[in-house]
């Protein structure tokens, strides 16, 4: 029986496994070793096959751009529907451990962007041009030493972004900036103090955060438990002078309380011991007219470009809850 010739690896291979052994260097979450991750790390060093480490670069690519590499140069052919799949289980995880650098020409950009650009940190570029050679082992010490844990890093560019938002009671805090936290910031500074006087922001959202602002135990008060899974609106404000829960969407980019959202809501606060108000916010009217044929009666309507109004959407009572 003749004896089996072991295949030859292609260099492609060969770079994928180099790739990863650099992951592991960095000791990167072992959900990030793995050949989705080494090949997104060989995208954003601009590589290829044949080209070394030492002239590894950093292109500033989207998702469908490094999938693209994937394919082209590595011969990894992923499914159009697993975009996802390298965003959220590869490239989140490298821009939070601070080995790459999301949106650098601009930081502001939404996080939900089809326009986001990812591109690797200036340290983990230097760091990969000495893979292979001599000065590696020492390159890859003063790495870690400077990073003290990848857990800890965090790209100085995405801090310094973040948007400041005063509550009505004086309390500070930050917003993600960019996306629908512009309108956010203008619902607390704005709208509260002209509509909702002496309340309680009891909830605020982020879209970077998913929850910036929990008042602990106040809504658990009133009979809301939190929804964990995206539901909650963005702004929840408790008027206590009328015992109205006022729930606020901020529209920049997805819809206005329509019938489904609305019935979501009112299911959602079902077991509220307080009337709830609904309430859309727009940025500029010219905004709002995009969706006017989606919003639902019994609802309110607040557009930051024009404070002082309310647009009442039908129903007895220009701002209040409906039995």
């Amino acid at each position: 029986m003749a004896e089996r010739v072991p295949r030859r690896r292609t260099a492609g291979a060969k770079r994928v496994d180099e790739a990863l052994k650099i992951l592991r260097a960095l000791n990167v979450p072992r959900e990030q070793q793995n050949e989705r991750s080494a090949l997104t790390l060989l995208a954003l060093l601009g590589l290829t096959p044949q080209k070394p480490w030492t002239e590894a670069e950093a292109p500033m690519l989207g998702i469908t751009e490094m999938m693209d590499v994937f394919r082209d140069r590595f011969r990894k052919r992923y499914a159009p529907n697993t975009r996802e799949t390298v965003r959220r289980f590869t490239v989140h995880q490298f821009v939070q451990i601070g080995l790459v650098v999301a949106n650098p020409d601009d930081p502001r950009r939404p996080v939900n962007s089809p326009d986001n650009r990812y591109q690797v940190s200036p340290t983990l570029l230097k760091l990969a041009r000495t893979y292979g050679s001599t000065a590696w082992n020492a390159s890859l010490m003063g790495f870690l030493r400077n990073a003290e844990s990848l857990g800890r890093l965090q790209p100085k560019e995405r801090e310094m972004v973040l948007l400041p938002v005063t509550l009505p009671g004086g309390k500070k805090l930050s917003l993600t900036a960019g996306g629908q936290n512009e309108l956010v910031k203008k619902i607390v500074e704005v709208f509260c103090p002209r509509f909702t006087p002496g309340a309680v922001i009891a909830y605020l959202g982020d879209t970077g955060q998913k929850q910036r602002h929990v008042e602990a135990g106040y809504l658990e008060r009133l009979g809301v438990e939190i929804d964990e899974h995206g539901k909650m609106p963005d702004v929840v404000v408790h008027l206590t002078v009328k015992n109205w829960l006022v729930l606020i969407e901020a529209v920049t980019s997805h819809g206005p309380i329509g019938i489904k959202r609305h019935n979501e809501l009112k299911a959602l606060f079902g077991t509220a011991w307080a009337g709830l108000v609904f309430v859309t916010a727009f940025l500029t009217r010219r905004a709002m007219t995009k969706y006017l044929a989606d919003i639902a009666w019994e609802t309110e309507v607040w557009v930051a470009e024009a404070p002082s109004h309310i647009i009442h959407f039908n129903g007895e009572r220009f701002l209040g809850p409906y039995e």
